[in-house]
């Protein structure tokens, strides 16, 4: 894979997020340069973080596309806020959450979006997915596979197929 690929994380725990997660996955498409969005399954995932409050669903979206990363991300935000998402509390309970895992082996350090995603590795709910649609894949600074990030993980949360 090149660096045209943005591999999204979209999840939720207030509302209908399965329509959220269902929407943001047609939105996402119109950023793709040939319409395509491959998804994961859908998990259900206990929150993290903030963890008295209700389960998450999470799904993973992988495209291509030729638009930059912080312009993907300003859409995501977009997106974001199309359904009604309110930034009030981190790691609160939410409808609608997108984050970019990864933009192929982009690595950026900015204030407003750092990848790879920097916690990614540390956290069942993004490694599971991952690991359904690009076990082999190489994290850019950590040097090893999706696969080998999952095996080293310390967080058990529970992450199951929806």
């Amino acid at each position: 894979m090149n660096k045209n690929f943005f591999v999204i994380l979209a999840g939720g725990n207030m509302g209908d997020v399965i329509s959220s997660i269902n929407y943001a996955k047609k939105e996402l498409s119109k950023l793709s340069f040939n319409k395509r969005i491959r998804s994961s399954s859908l998990y259900r995932t206990k929150a993290w973080g903030k963890t008295d409050q209700p389960d998450f669903f999470n799904q993973l979206f992988i495209f291509k596309s030729l638009l930059p990363p912080i312009y993907i991300l300003n859409r995501l935000l977009d997106i974001e806020r199309k359904r009604g998402r309110v930034r009030i509390e981190k790691w609160g309970a939410r409808n609608l959450d997108l984050d970019i895992l990864y933009c192929g082996n982009t690595v950026l350090k900015k204030t407003e979006l750092i990848l790879p995603h920097p916690e990614l590795q540390n956290r069942r709910f993004c490694l599971i997915p991952l690991n359904e649609m690009l076990p082999d894949f190489i994290h850019p600074t950590l040097k090893l596979s999706n696969k080998r990030l999952l095996e080293l993980c310390n967080d058990k949360g529970f992450v199951e197929k929806y």
